[in-house]
């Protein structure tokens, strides 16, 4: 639930707002992407890897970026297009994606001073992507149909992707959370959302991946109003997935009971992640996006973290 003084749709934060302003070849959100990226690039040391396997896992057509000595001219052969061969460790060296296209994340609750929380998880999202590409990982937006790439092509064709997808996003709500058969064994996975609607559906959703050696990170998305409660007096919240609106005399008469609720929701998203050995951490878009950026890269590298604001 929003209340009114909120603003939702593309025009709260639209991910090229920027681009007027920067005037680049680029667009808004890699240049801002990339900027986050840099910011916490400084010191950091390259992701531990595990040594190099020899089992076969799949072909996939030659992308810009790919090595020439990775071409399967057998299997090229067979066509019109070159096809690289992939190992089953390059598979599980991979870092996928995915950032929740729920209406309830393209909220704000002052359009002036914060992002929505679609603008924020699209932005860490493909920030720590710039981040994992310049180190030399392979990374993939969950539910694409491109397979995980290096080298700096990848990230316009992420920020492309995830730009496209978000505009013609459906009426997908919070409680929907991904599946992708296609992520490979020993592959890690963070997943952007708000999470306001998951408490039941997160520990199986989890599993499914952990079971197959799959580990990764939850990061909540929330807005500093979500997390404060502020609001006082007459108030009407709206429904940004199809809930009727709520016209409340007294909204201040409501804060401990939401703050409470939410803590508990919170907790029951950390005991879910943990238990599966996944990382939890929450993220305030009235906060440094550089901070939870470094966070994020380096519980790649250390294990599950469960982190701050």
């Amino acid at each position: 639930m929003a209340a009114t003084p909120g603003r939702t749709g593309p025009a709260a934060a639209p991910l090229r707002q920027e681009a007027e302003r920067l005037s680049g070849p680029l667009p808004a959100l890699q240049v801002a992407a990339e900027r986050v990226a840099a910011t916490v690039a400084q010191g950091l040391h390259g992701r531990r890897r595990t040594g190099q396997g020899e089992a076969f896992w799949q072909f996939r057509p030659y992308e810009s970026g790919d090595r020439l000595q990775q071409i399967d001219w057998r299997q090229s052969a067979k066509s019109d297009r070159l096809y690289v061969r992939e190992q089953e460790w390059e598979a599980a060296q991979s870092v996928w994606l995915w950032c929740d296209p729920s209406a309830s994340m393209n909220w704000t609750s002052d359009a002036r001073q914060l992002p929505t929380k679609q603008g924020r998880a699209n932005l860490l999202a493909m920030a720590l992507a710039c981040l994992l590409l310049k180190a030399g990982e392979r990374v993939a937006l969950l539910d694409s149909p491109r397979p995980p790439a290096t080298g700096r092509a990848a990230l316009s064709r992420l920020c492309q992707e995830l730009e496209q997808r978000q505009a013609s996003a459906g009426p997908a709500t919070a409680a929907d959370l991904p599946h992708d058969p296609r992520v490979p064994r020993y592959a890690r996975l963070l997943l952007f959302g708000d999470f306001l609607k998951v408490d039941d559906q997160v520990h199986d959703h989890l599993r499914r991946y952990s079971e197959n050696g799959i580990r990764g990170q939850l990061v909540q998305v929330l807005d500093p109003a979500e997390l404060a409660f502020p609001y006082q007096g007459r108030i009407r919240f709206r429904g940004l997935e199809g809930e009727p609106s709520w016209l409340v005399n007294r909204s201040e008469s409501l804060r401990s009971d939401y703050l409470h609720a939410l803590e508990q929701q919170r907790a029951r998203l950390t005991d879910a992640a943990r238990s599966l050995g996944w990382g939890y951490s929450l993220h305030s878009t009235g906060s440094s996006a550089e901070q939870q950026l470094l966070t994020l890269y380096q519980g790649l590298s250390d294990g599950p973290a469960a982190g701050g604001l």
